[in-house]
């Protein structure tokens, strides 16, 4: 393909792109389609031959778009918000053509730089610790996703407990970790991968807004060291992905403080939220961290994938990741002046990230993004007020920002008829948890698109099948 052809075929690809977000409302939300559908329309052997892109686009259209569960629809409520904007597809398509391997600051400059000053942009809009800035101690890097982010957490975390002795020697010490009941499932694969394994993750129990008792962790926290164990990493939560409850922050990390521990903060999607001044109380005792991860991907506004983790001190990052061969040794790493980002985490090869991330905030700006994460928080709160006046609902926990945790009156197996009634139609899709072992029915109110006529009719949908089942 020459590049007058990628001009012409790539305008045609913009304007496809342009068009289905014009019609996305006229797609039933999730894919309708049986398992292996996709994959019995699809030919078993690869083209001898090249094939044209009309080809191509044709089966897109007939034969991929039928398996695809529209993320981006404004009445996508499911799971969490896995948000784009045209903005960030356009910075992807340009990292794309760049086609940049950013592993080191010698393999292009801008990648590496772009990002570091893209992540102190975000680290002084959310009111972060200076520690978590480029030019303190610590810095901020861009993962693919939070659960890359809390192995990297772990590991370091293993390294400095051992005085980085596991890395030359392996897992000796009998090393414990302790999140929450409702910590996100990330964290036990971390502790798994990072060899400390499962019986040495303590879950601690949670209140009845289900955040993590502090005193709790306390109590085992001592327990364990009365054991010979060596107690080492804490994750807090701010916002659990079952119900966005967020964990007393500053008295866990001031245990982890006390014992020693590396205190991990998780705001997957909430921490979008901190953007907002009126919101940040919600990381009250954020100082007390080691490390901070969020992710842009969900909630703002920048397409998939895009971790932000933050450190205090990128040494303990360095220290345990870093690795030199001969053919990655040149001039500017040598000289210590520059960032390596492919020494802050798991993986050597980096994709130019943060040039969609550059594309977000520039085009929004501080205050537009601002605008849209308190336009959800404000839908969110409607649609709260509409289960409170509701004779059939009840809220389940009082939603702290874009969460809606609530359930008909008429039991487990009732939510779930209603909630498959509703998904298996396409209109809406929203999903489900449980808590205190009760089906509990999730809002998650995120997307870009997403207006207060879409919620309404959310609504009035929910409502209206709850009477015709009942």
């Amino acid at each position: 393909m020459t590049p007058g052809q990628f001009r012409e075929e790539g305008k045609k690809i913009i304007d496809w792109i342009a068009d289905y977000y014009e019609n996305i409302e006229k797609y039933p939300v999730l894919s309708q389609v049986k398992p292996g559908e996709i994959l019995s329309s699809l030919p078993e052997n690869p083209p001898l031959h090249g094939e044209p892109m009309s080809a191509m686009m044709k089966d897109l259209d007939e034969k991929i778009m039928p398996g695809i569960t529209h993320w981006q629809s404004p009445h996508f409520y499911a799971y969490f918000p896995s948000n784009t904007s045209f903005p960030s597809i356009l910075g992807d398509l340009v990292s794309s053509g760049l086609g940049v391997q950013g592993m080191i600051w010698a393999t292009s400059p801008a990648a590496t730089e772009v990002e570091t000053r893209v992540l102190d942009w975000l680290a002084q809009a959310m009111g972060m610790p200076e520690k978590f800035m480029s030019g303190s101690t610590g810095g901020g890097v861009i993962q693919d996703t939070a659960s890359t982010s809390a192995l990297t957490a772990v590991i370091a975390a293993r390294e400095r407990a051992t005085k980085f002795e596991s890395n030359e020697t392996g897992v000796r010490q009998k090393q414990v970790a302790y999140i929450s009941t409702q910590t996100h499932s990330s964290l036990e694969k971390a502790i798994k991968m990072a060899g400390i394994g499962k019986a040495n993750l303590r879950l601690i129990e949670v209140d009845d807004q289900f955040a993590m008792r502090p005193e709790l962790l306390d109590a085992q926290i001592q327990k364990d060291k009365k054991a010979g164990l060596l107690p080492f990493f804490v994750c807090g939560a701010l916002g659990t992905t079952s119900s966005n409850a967020i964990d007393p922050l500053r008295k866990i990390g001031e245990i982890a403080q006390r014992e020693n521990c590396w205190f991990h903060i998780d705001g997957a999607m909430s921490g979008t939220a901190m953007l907002c001044p009126e919101f940040r109380h919600f990381m009250d005792g954020v100082e007390l961290a080691d490390s901070f991860v969020f992710n842009p991907h969900k909630w703002m506004f920048t397409n998939f994938d895009c971790d932000v983790f933050w450190v205090g001190n990128r040494n303990e990052l360095i220290n345990t990741f870093s690795i030199l061969p001969e053919y990655l040794k040149n001039k500017a790493t040598e000289s210590g002046a520059v960032f390596d980002y492919r020494d802050w985490h798991v993986q050597l090869g980096r994709r130019f990230r943060s040039l969609k991330l550059w594309f977000v905030i520039r085009h929004y700006g501080i205050e537009g993004l601002q605008f849209h994460i308190r336009k959800h928080v404000e839908l969110s709160e409607k649609f709260t007020q509409w289960i409170k006046e509701s004779d059939d609902f009840e809220l389940f926990v009082e939603p702290p920002l874009n969460l809606v945790c609530f359930r008909h009156k008429k039991g487990d197996d009732f939510n779930m008829k209603l909630m498959n009634t509703i998904n298996e139609k396409g209109k809406i899709f929203f999903t489900h948890t449980k808590l205190n072992n009760q089906v509990v029915l999730r809002m998650s109110i995120g997307q870009t698109h997403t207006e207060l006529q879409h919620v309404e009719e959310a609504w009035n949908i929910i409502s209206d099948t709850a009477r015709k089942l009942a």
